[in-house]
């Protein structure tokens, strides 16, 4: 094999360590073998992801790099008139090949609330999961995915929702929102005054979790607009 040869297979490690670790996971994949306290729904844990990955990224000398673009944190108040702190990052973690050094970048955001100083770890560890989920394509049990714990903001008076004439449940098989998506729905609802119920009935499902995730966009712009003018 010619030098030039060499370079041209060496320049596609990462890709090949990538396309390894993804056919390791094909068949076990990473089921939810945790449960939500509050909720009662299953979620699987950044330690499963953990466990699952360190020793197939060691097998293809893959190292997963993550550098933190920015990070945003917001106090709210829980129920019980503690301080709640919400923490939305956007990560850039480097897939990088130990053999050739070459890399690939994949960008996440990551969000999480906590009562104490974990707030950022859990928005890092939320990045890390989904970002690697969707890059090794791992296969997963159940609909949708969330954190082990839900926090509640004080609701102020709520403001009741327009009814629809009609509402339509979403299409079987349409994606639902994950753990970052409904963690950011709860927290705009609670700072707007609108019942997450409300919300949920609006798109003919019984809770968030079940809301489809082409409908973020079009929830947080208007919680958004509401949590404004509740502020005035």
């Amino acid at each position: 094999m010619s030098s030039e040869q060499q370079g041209n297979v060496s320049g596609l490690q990462v890709y090949r360590a990538i396309a390894a670790v993804t056919s390791k996971l094909t068949k076990a994949g990473i089921g939810k073998d945790r449960q939500n306290t509050q909720q009662g729904y299953s979620f699987r844990g950044i330690d499963d992801v953990y466990n699952a990955l360190a020793p197939l990224l060691a097998a293809e000398q893959l190292c997963i790099l993550p550098r933190v673009k920015s990070r945003e944190v917001i106090e709210r108040q829980t129920q019980r008139g503690g301080t709640l702190f919400y923490v939305s990052v956007d990560v850039d973690f480097h897939f990088v090949s130990a053999v050739d050094g070459s890399q690939h970048v994949v960008s996440m955001p990551g969000e999480a609330m906590d009562s104490g100083d974990k707030a950022t770890n859990k928005a890092m560890s939320a990045a890390y999961k989904y970002a690697c989920l969707q890059t090794f394509c791992i296969p997963t049990e159940g609909d949708n995915d969330a954190d082990a714990t839900t926090h509640t903001d004080v609701t102020p008076t709520a403001k009741p929702v327009k009814k629809q004439a009609t509402v339509q449940a979403p299409p079987k098989g349409e994606p639902v929102v994950g753990a970052s998506e409904v963690d950011s729905i709860n927290a705009l609802a609670a700072a707007a005054g609108v019942p997450v119920e409300k919300i949920a009935a609006k798109y003919g499902v019984k809770t968030v979790q079940e809301i489809p995730l082409s409908k973020t966009a079009e929830i947080v712009d208007r919680l958004q607009k509401l949590a404004l003018k509740e502020a005035a």
